[in-house]
């Protein structure tokens, strides 16, 4: 009778059968020759995917191209992201835009999924070689796909080509367009805005009031307030006036600082000055009166929004139920979010994101629940566990 088997058959002469067993044995220098020739792929595996690594260092890139080709023909190698990414910017500074797509399209391909970091390679790789244009498309792309939506850096890699090129046209294009996106320019983006207007000067072209509002707004996100100062009293030098969206800057800039003084004074100055407020005003003076704890000045600015017949939208109301749930006043934020859909104003995920976090902050479950129920989309089931 055949004993336990403790191998696959055929995988090792290690069965327990009797004498009489017909299974044939594999002789032990066969299986030495295998184990030796699977240790052999697996250390030529480690010396080729090392050589790649050092290809990418040295930025010899046609012999790192050469020694991927290689690991790719073995069936146990599949590439990840992190190499293609390692690839398309070795091949971006090497000038080689082209090859670089062509690797983006062959992962992609292979079934391998985009992110925001592999297009923000492959547009650096396009921008790098002056092709805006190409670098755009793929900007265009990004904007298309929900899952690698341009950031920052996306943004700092086009804005930089686009300074190099003296594109003034697009840059501003950008930086409206990564407002529309609330993406706030960070400080190596600062820097490039003051080496695109110090080139605007060098051309002999004087920058225009929005130009100038965009990099009051880019120093007032950073806190930088002397040099956003500077640009205003330049603006008042060459008489170039300031408008709603100038004053909303630094308003917002005070704001977000939590400096309900100089954010009040701002205020103060923009109406003195007749300059109509916005609804973006009354929002950045709301949140801003909220943080600094003076809730009596947040119902202030309500009324006299109110009064001035500034238009309440989503974000207005967004500003209030903020307020609210800052100063625990939960019975008012529930008021105010049941006039919002009263009057027809749509809550956003913002707004419900406030809610829910006023009811967490309170253990208040059953109402995330309630919340859950009229919205599934917005507030989805696992934003009811606490």
């Amino acid at each position: 009778m055949a004993g336990k088997r403790h191998w696959k058959a055929g995988e090792f002469p290690g069965t327990t059968a009797g004498p009489g067993s017909g299974t044939p044995r594999i002789p032990l220098k066969n299986v030495k020759k295998r184990l030796d020739a699977r240790a052999d792929a697996k250390a030529w595996a480690c010396t080729v995917t090392e050589a790649l690594a050092d290809r990418v260092s040295s930025k010899n890139w046609q012999e790192a191209l050469q020694v991927f080709e290689m690991l790719k023909e073995q069936p146990f190698y599949h590439p990840k992201e992190g190499t293609y990414m390692k690839l398309i910017v070795l091949l971006g500074r090497s000038g080689q835009p082209a090859r670089a797509h062509q690797l983006f399209d062959e992962m992609l391909q292979q079934g391998c999924q985009p992110t925001s970091e592999l297009y923000t390679a492959l547009i650096g790789a396009y921008c790098r070689s002056g092709l805006l244009d190409e670098a755009l498309q793929l900007l265009n792309d990004m904007k298309r796909s929900p899952l690698c939506q341009p950031d920052v850096y996306t943004y700092s890699t086009i804005i930089k080509a686009c300074v190099d090129a003296a594109r003034f046209d697009l840059i501003d294009v950008m930086y409206k367009d990564m407002a529309e996106r609330s993406i706030a320019p960070n400080t190596g983006q600062v820097e490039l805005m003051e080496k695109w207007y110090e080139k605007f000067r060098s051309y002999g072209v004087e920058p225009e009031t929005r130009t100038l509002n965009i990099l009051i707004g880019a120093y007032g996100k950073k806190r930088m307030y002397d040099k956003m100062s500077a640009v205003m009293e330049y603006m008042r030098k060459l008489a170039f006036p300031w408008t709603t969206a100038t004053y909303n800057n630094v308003i917002e800039a005070f704001a977000e600082a939590g400096d309900a003084k100089n954010m009040e004074h701002t205020f103060n100055q923009m109406r003195s000055e007749g300059m109509k407020p916005d609804t973006k005003t009354f929002c950045c003076l709301i949140n801003g009166f909220s943080k600094a704890g003076q809730f009596h000045k947040v119902v202030g600015m309500v009324k006299l929004a109110e009064r001035l017949d500034v238009p309440a939208n989503t974000s207005f109301y967004n500003a209030i139920l903020g307020a609210c749930a800052r100063a625990d006043d939960l019975m008012e934020m529930e008021r105010v979010f049941r006039h919002m859909k009263h009057t027809q104003c749509d809550p956003d995920a913002v707004t419900y994101s406030i809610l829910v976090e006023a009811y967490r902050k309170e253990g208040m479950t059953d109402k995330i629940y309630a919340l859950h129920q009229e919205n599934p989309t917005l507030v989805p089931a696992d934003f009811v566990m606490v």
